[in-house]
């Protein structure tokens, strides 16, 4: 489905989930319930060819049915897969979790809220890092034996407001539990969940149905998608109308208005400065959190101009949340001055856990990031120096300018690199990177001449492919140039099928193969030669090439086909270590002539004399 269409449909959805919200909610579950069906169905029709199979090979003779085993398999495994996805196994929610007695004034709060919004009881409250707050509803046996609720409540939210407008984010968390939102949106979720993993497991293991099930998605997804996000929608807006019941709209405007401010600060101030540290000190800080609350506690010169500017951002299709405009226009309210809070609503309702949260926090993030943070300082000096040597030669080669442009666009961000950038495109005009970060930076100013550049370094080096697509993509779609847009995720799902088939056909043996001569030479062929030896079972084995017609520039595949010396008992083990020893320049699948005739004489006949015999060399 193209852009355009998606929007279309949502915006069609959206109105009839308006005019007829039960009609809606109907067509979402029977749709859902399609999709759980199709899965269902899967597993009984995988399930009964199997029976059937071995009665009609029961019939005809029990000496075929041992011979054909293999084939009655086949579908059972392509039914496991399937019975595996549909079972979807949720955890609890990460975070500190309450002890009863614990923070006492936040456990009377949040009860005081969850009755009044009618909300389930809780299995648990927990507090994380993060700048937000969560419902989360975790089902027991797929749902059939009911649901823990838990509430999730990041210390930094708690430290950028009030109590006030705290209050007001876990009435709309509450709003989440109300109302069946958590068990019918969950439910939606499985549905997706279970299709993407189903999918998945069946192109890891090229399962023959595979193709059958991506048509069917292909025709599924993009309907239930639509439906399902129209939920999430509504979801978000009645969530926002509890807050307002329970906390007041005004309240609960400035709440809003107070954590988008958060964000930004975050984004643009905190975590920079966390970044510009990082080269300065060798470890980590250790009062992260109470640094964080310092920043989103204090006022800023540019606050106004980012909530003006968040005021006029939209939310598109793929945002399953309005936008801040839309949620005050639903609120009935307008974005007022929402000043930081004399106390926040960490001070009142933590008390003296506060600061063992604040220690706890900053010590499980310091322990989480430390050893990168070594390694980037580590390679932060490096640059330095490296970068110290280049300023310092009068002469450069093309290769060390475009090294020059990278060292200063990553130590000093504040420079303006596109000079920089142009000089080592022109002097180096075979140089990917070059291309790929000039194209970048002049996109982020608007600047079209990027996609040509961009273009250019895909074509220098094929691997830049996903990078490439990623940054034109995000163009496109903020200009709202639906068209190119699409072309570039068609182009995204066509190198991601390809690379699944080329997955595939490397896993895979067939008489149809093409095979080249293996082309290894010198220490290559010795190394391959030295590991055969090394495992002691093999005589004889011949290396070919396989051709990848999916992945060209992809690494080499080797074919090795093995003949055992003397004995060999339970050959799938014995294969294993040789796969495991074998050192070849790319990837490789051994086998033996018993299992693969037709194959193993077209690797005799393509490799000619063998590759490695036992007591030569």
């Amino acid at each position: 489905m193209s852009e355009a269409d998606r929007r279309a449909r949502v915006a069609r959805l959206e109105t009839f989930a308006q005019r007829a919200p039960m009609a809606y909610r109907v067509r979402l579950a029977l749709l859902a319930l399609l999709g759980f069906g199709v899965l269902g169905g899967a597993v009984l029709l995988a399930l009964g060819v199997s029976v059937g199979l071995v009665v009609v090979l029961l019939a005809i003779s029990p000496i075929l049915l041992a011979k054909l085993a293999k084939v009655v398999w086949i579908p059972v495994a392509f039914g496991w897969v399937v019975l595996r996805a549909l079972w979807v196994r949720f955890e609890p929610p990460s975070g500190h979790l309450l002890a009863p007695g614990e923070a006492p004034a936040l456990l009377a709060e949040v009860e005081r809220l969850r009755r009044a919004a009618k909300a389930p009881k809780l299995a648990g409250i927990l507090i994380d890092d993060e700048l937000n707050a969560a419902a989360a509803s975790v089902p027991r046996a797929l749902g059939l034996l009911g649901h823990r609720h838990y509430l999730v409540l990041g210390l930094p939210l708690m430290q950028l407001l009030d109590r006030q407008q705290f209050a007001s984010v876990v009435a709309h968390e509450f709003g989440h539990f109300g109302g069946g939102h958590g068990r019918f949106s969950g439910w939606i979720h499985r549905v997706r969940v279970s299709w993407y993993r189903v999918l998945d497991g069946l192109a890891g293991r090229g399962a023959w149905a595979s193709g059958l099930f991506e048509r069917f998605f292909r025709w599924y997804a993009p309907y239930f998608d639509a439906y399902s996000f129209v939920l999430a929608r509504q979801n978000e807006y009645q969530a926002d109308a509890m807050a307002a019941r329970l906390a007041g709209a005004d309240v609960a405007g400035s709440a809003l208005v107070r954590v988008n401010i958060g964000a930004a600060r975050l984004e643009h101030e905190f975590w920079p400065s966390v970044v510009e540290a990082n080269r300065r000190e060798g470890e980590p800080p250790r009062g992260l959190q109470r640094d964080m609350a310092a920043a989103l506690r204090s006022r800023h010169t540019d606050d106004d101009a980012r909530i003006a500017q968040r005021l006029t951002a939209r939310a598109d299709v793929h945002d399953t949340h309005p936008s801040l405009a839309q949620r005050l226009q639903a609120l009935g309210v307008v974005a007022g001055d929402a000043a930081p809070p004399e106390r926040s609503a960490a001070e009142v309702l933590l008390g003296d856990l506060l600061p063992v949260l604040e220690a706890d926090l900053s010590e499980d993030w310091r322990l989480r990031v430390e050893d990168g943070w070594r390694e980037r300082h580590r390679a932060h000096a490096l640059d330095s120096d490296r970068l110290g040597e280049l300023e310092g030669q009068l002469v450069r080669s093309p290769a060390e300018v475009v090294e020059h442009a990278a060292l200063i666009e990553r130590l000093h961000p504040q420079v303006d690199v596109v000079p920089l950038y142009r000089n080592a495109v022109r002097v180096a005009p075979d140089d990917a990177f070059a291309h790929y970060r000039l194209g970048v930076l002049l996109l982020a100013q608007d600047n079209r001449a990027g996609i040509e550049l961009l273009h250019r370094a895909r074509m220098l080096d094929p691997q830049a492919a996903d990078a490439v697509n990623e940054v034109l993509a995000g163009f496109h779609h903020r200009h709202d140039e639906l068209d190119a847009f699409d072309g570039v995720l068609g182009d995204q799902h066509a190198l991601d099928r390809r690379r699944r088939e080329a997955a595939q056909a490397r896993n895979a043996l067939s008489a149809g193969d093409v095979l080249l001569s293996h082309g290894l030479e010198g220490d290559a062929l010795q190394a391959a030669r030295t590991s055969l030896a090394a495992t002691g079972k093999v005589a004889t084995a011949w290396i070919v090439r396989k051709r990848i017609d999916g992945d060209p520039d992809g690494p080499p595949h080797f074919l090795v086909l093995v003949k055992w010396r003397g004995l060999v008992f339970g050959e799938d083990s014995a294969l294993q270590k040789v796969v495991d020893a074998l050192d070849l320049p790319g990837s490789w699948v051994a086998f033996t002539a018993p299992n693969q005739r037709r194959v193993a004489a077209k690797v005799r006949k393509t490799a000619g004399a063998p590759s490695y015999r036992h007591g030569e060399g």
